[in-house]
């Protein structure tokens, strides 16, 4: 599984490896050609999820602990798929990300923004036979991140596709429409221009629940003229 394809080259979508106003990629993009290394039955057909089956409640990243988490309450959901709009059934898709103060629940994680014993930050769930999946979660805040002066990341989370075998993960980012920080972020603007608008989610009446949690859809296509850029494949 993959996102380019001969319907999209990799350089249309895909943010480079190494981009300098993103100080990290310098120290840990590859200065040589890459040497690909031949798969094997257990790279392809390997197991994916983890040391437990998907739980049913797996996809519900506020009922993690023994209350209600702090923050606004989200449903985000969409569908996984390829360039023809055929869905991905039963694929892995998981999340993590900060809290509504934009700290993750994490050791490496020390700046001063409160944590939430309610909240830890990370969900799983299988697509339907429709490629559907869906979360619900708190909308997660900014938080510095250190990269240059003044440096804060646009409220995001982090998502990861699995298909069939451990080789055919693919990891991105989903946005909120209209955030400030989009502009200022090395991040989101490594991302090809033309394609920055398929990291960032719709708002969605429809997946709205009345007096409960706003919705927000994000659709993820796998390859083709409208791919979702995703890290790591360039």
């Amino acid at each position: 599984m993959t996102t380019a394809g001969p319907e999209a080259p990799p350089d249309l979508a895909e943010p480079p490896l190494a981009h300098p106003p993103y100080r990290s990629t310098t120290l840990r993009a590859p200065h040589r050609r890459l040497v690909p290394v031949p798969e094997t039955l257990t790279e392809e057909t390997g197991p994916v999820f983890g040391h437990d089956d998907v739980g049913p409640l797996d996809h519900d990243l506020t009922r993690q602990g023994t209350d209600e988490p702090q923050g606004q309450r989200i449903i985000v959901h969409g569908t996984v798929s390829d360039h023809r709009g055929h869905p991905l059934r039963a694929a892995l898709v998981e999340v993590w990300q900060a809290n509504a103060a934009g700290r993750y629940a994490h050791q490496v994680d020390q700046h001063p923004a409160p944590l939430d014993p309610n909240f830890w930050g990370g969900g799983r769930c299988l697509t339907d036979d429709d490629g559907h999946y869906q979360f619900v979660t708190i909308r997660p805040g900014a938080y510095p991140w250190g990269n240059h002066d003044n440096a804060w990341r646009p409220a995001h989370i982090h998502f990861s596709v699995f298909g069939t075998g451990v080789v055919s993960r693919l990891v991105t980012q989903m946005y909120f429409p209209g955030d400030p920080l989009f502009d200022l972020d090395p991040i989101f603007c490594a991302v090809p221009e033309r394609a920055r608008g398929r990291l960032v989610s719709s708002f969605d009446l429809g997946a709205t629940v009345p007096e409960w949690a706003l919705g927000y859809r994000f659709d993820l296509v796998l390859r083709g003229p409208g791919a979702t850029p995703f890290e790591g494949t360039g």
